[in-house]
């Protein structure tokens, strides 16, 4: 018999109470509390659902990885078998697919989302950089073509200079603008400044009311008395007759 009872009791209930505890490296979910034991259906549970989750995960190929390895991970994400599996939408008429573009980014292992990329950002970036290009190129073309019409830099920068004051002087902006654009526009304009009048004025906008003084002045001009111009003599007499129209 034991000398005492009640310390066995006690004994007994903390050795129970031990067994029962909870593991701190036990996840609460694989602990069953009332059996005080480990949860052995759940754990299988959760290391089956982890295997398949591994599966399908896709595993970065090394330096050392053969080509079956570095295809299986190309599939994976998304790679065509062939660069015909690329399905391009061009952005613009210019920017179509190119076979040869998509065969090297293929064998660089781009996605279709990738090169579909490729191709909007040389759209949206490349065709207005050449697009520049070509307007400079063809730019210094008609600048050439002045140069060797007027006889070289020099002379051609004087005449630059005559041609600008004398245009925005005597032309409507947008008329002196658009001569300005192309060679033959400089040249067209290099002839009315040679002949003293620009005849696109009449052409373009309405022209303003002469004063009295500005028509006496026209009267002295030589193309009035000696040349005898009879469109810059229609142009004095036609401002006397707006300023006078009574006395027609």
């Amino acid at each position: 018999m034991p000398d005492n009872l009640l310390e066995i009791t006690l004994e007994d209930a903390a050795a129970s109470k031990q067994k029962q505890a909870r593991p701190a490296e036990v996840p609460e979910k694989f602990w069953d509390e009332e059996a005080g034991c480990v949860r052995l259906d759940a754990l299988l549970k959760s290391y089956r659902e982890l295997e398949r989750k591994l599966s399908r995960m896709v595993t970065v190929p090394g330096e050392d990885a053969d080509e079956e390895e570095r295809l299986r991970f190309l599939r994976a994400l998304g790679v065509p078998e062939t660069p015909d599996g690329y399905a391009i939408e061009p952005r613009h008429p210019l920017v179509t697919p190119d076979p040869d573009v998509n065969a090297r980014l293929h064998r660089a292992g781009f996605t279709p989302a990738q090169v579909q990329l490729v191709y909007d950002l040389a759209a949206e970036r490349l065709l207005p950089l050449i697009a520049e290009a070509a307007q400079m190129f063809e730019a210094e073309r008609e600048l050439d073509r002045l140069r060797a019409h007027f006889g070289g830099e020099e002379r051609w920068q004087r005449v630059a200079k005559q041609l600008s004051a004398w245009g925005r002087a005597n032309l409507p902006p947008a008329v002196f603008e658009a001569l300005s654009a192309t060679a033959s526009g400089v040249l067209a304009l290099h002839t009315m400044m040679q002949k003293g009048e620009p005849s696109l004025i009449s052409k373009t906008e309405p022209e303003a009311a002469l004063t009295e003084d500005e028509l006496r002045a026209m009267m002295r001009d030589p193309r009035y008395w000696r040349k005898r111009d009879p469109d810059f003599i229609a142009r004095v007499s036609e401002g006397f007759r707006r300023l006078f129209p009574g006395e027609a």
